[in-house]
């Protein structure tokens, strides 16, 4: 093996690994990024962005790009799926501006995706290669290499494993398992003329109820809408055939009208059982380092997976732009990103349980949330705030519409990464 000094790989050409390869090559590393599939593309529907991961987006460069594609919704509202009564609602408007700095987007995960993509596919210092299954992952005191099924291999300086959920390289670094929820989620986005009237708000509407609860709201410049209905199913740990279509249209017809109406018009052709893991103390051995759902993979519920994971590309080249090797970079990188994700991982679970409440919990919860204002934002300062990422603080806004650093500014600042990166 002889691998390039001062060059990464990334496992996963999904949002994070795209989101990290291109800020990697801003600091002016050569980055490969492999992708199992045969092509580079995103699978689901819509993703909602906070302000913690529309700041950092406009650090890459494809703010505007992203923004010109999404919706900008004037409330996050909470509603009873039983009564359909609301319960409280979030203003995202002028209030949530002032107070973030950024705003809350939603769109279509395919056209977040693409764009990142494009940036990559701009960026002379990213390679793209797809149709590459990773096996195994070796490391040496000189460098890393990524052995594929077909029998090729990738070698560089270091590796960033931002492979998913069932990562290969977490599979180096630590030996636990997914932790089941018996929780099952159906997506699908659908024209906006087939919805019935109660989803013309511009709004990004949760339904809560016992043990279930459906999200929608418009993507695609509004042109779409999309559902994600999510609930437990009472076959988990009983029988194979679990989290059906049968069990989704008999859990969600108990709800009022407006919920098993919306639930009617989700797509069955797939299921996404979910899951997350118990947050760990450690993402890296001395070369290899873990990002997304590979590091931190988390339940939905506080609509965090996406966010965290583009917070993690640009903390990440942060670190490794500053310090004086990659392994320094990687222990700064984890030493910033495994409390901050801890945090969301576990309160995501939490919420969850929040949104989930039955009898008088459920009627409890409603009455105490009713009493909040929508301009309170004291609860969510933690996670949206800036002073959540402290490592952003030095790093430049990028002007709207730059790419990546290109040609003679890419090559002195690969030159300054190679001795940077070396050992």
């Amino acid at each position: 093996m002889s691998p390039t000094a001062g060059s990464m790989l990334v496992l996963g050409g999904g949002i994070g690994g795209l989101a990290t390869a291109l800020g990697l090559s801003m600091i002016g590393n050569e980055v490969k990024v492999l992708e199992q599939a045969p092509e580079f593309g995103e699978i689901g529907a819509g993703i909602q962005l906070g302000p913690n991961a529309t700041r950092v987006l406009d650090r890459l460069g494809v703010l505007d790009a992203v923004v010109a594609e999404a919706v900008r919704p004037k409330e996050l509202v909470y509603m009873d799926a039983l009564s359909g009564e609301r319960i409280t609602s979030v203003d995202l408007g002028d209030p949530f501006i002032a107070r973030f700095g950024y705003p809350y987007i939603v769109l279509h995960r395919t056209d977040l995706h693409r764009i990142l993509l494009e940036a990559c596919e701009a960026a002379d210092l990213v390679e793209l290669e797809n149709d590459q299954t990773v096996k195994e992952v070796e490391e040496s005191d000189e460098g890393v290499e990524a052995l594929c099924a077909d029998g090729s291999s990738h070698g560089a300086s270091a590796l960033v494993g931002a492979d998913g959920l069932h990562s290969v390289a977490r599979s180096g670094i630590h030996d636990d398992e997914p932790v089941a929820t018996g929780y099952v989620a159906y997506r699908g986005a659908l024209p906006v003329e087939e919805v019935s009237p109660h989803a013309g708000f511009d709004s990004v509407v949760m339904w809560v109820g016992p043990s279930l609860h459906l999200v929608q709201y418009k993507i695609r410049r509004g042109e779409l809408f999309n559902q994600v209905g999510v609930f437990r199913s009472d076959r988990y740990g009983q029988s194979e055939d679990w989290g059906t279509p049968e069990e989704l249209d008999q859990h969600f017809s108990r709800c009022c009208d407006d919920v098993s109406h919306g639930a009617s018009k989700l797509s069955r052709a797939m299921r996404w059982p979910m899951a997350d893991r118990n947050p760990i103390d450690d993402w890296c051995t001395g070369r290899v380092t873990l990002l997304g759902d590979a590091a931190h993979p988390m339940l939905q519920y506080m609509a965090q997976g996406g966010c965290q994971a583009i917070e993690d590309s640009l903390c990440l080249a942060t670190c490794v732009g500053r310090q004086d090797n990659v392994s320094a970079a990687f222990r700064e990188y984890t030493s910033y990103r495994i409390p901050r994700t801890t945090e969301v991982v576990l309160n995501s679970r939490r919420f969850g349980q929040f949104c989930h409440l039955a009898g008088v919990a459920r009627d409890t919860r409603n009455a105490l949330m009713a009493k909040r204002i929508p301009q309170d934002y004291d609860f969510i300062e933690w996670l949206y705030g800036a002073e959540a990422s402290p490592w952003l603080k030095d790093v430049p806004v990028r002007a709207s519409g730059a790419g990546p650093a290109t040609n003679s500014r890419a090559r002195a600042a690969r030159s300054q990464a190679t001795e940077r990166n070396h050992g």
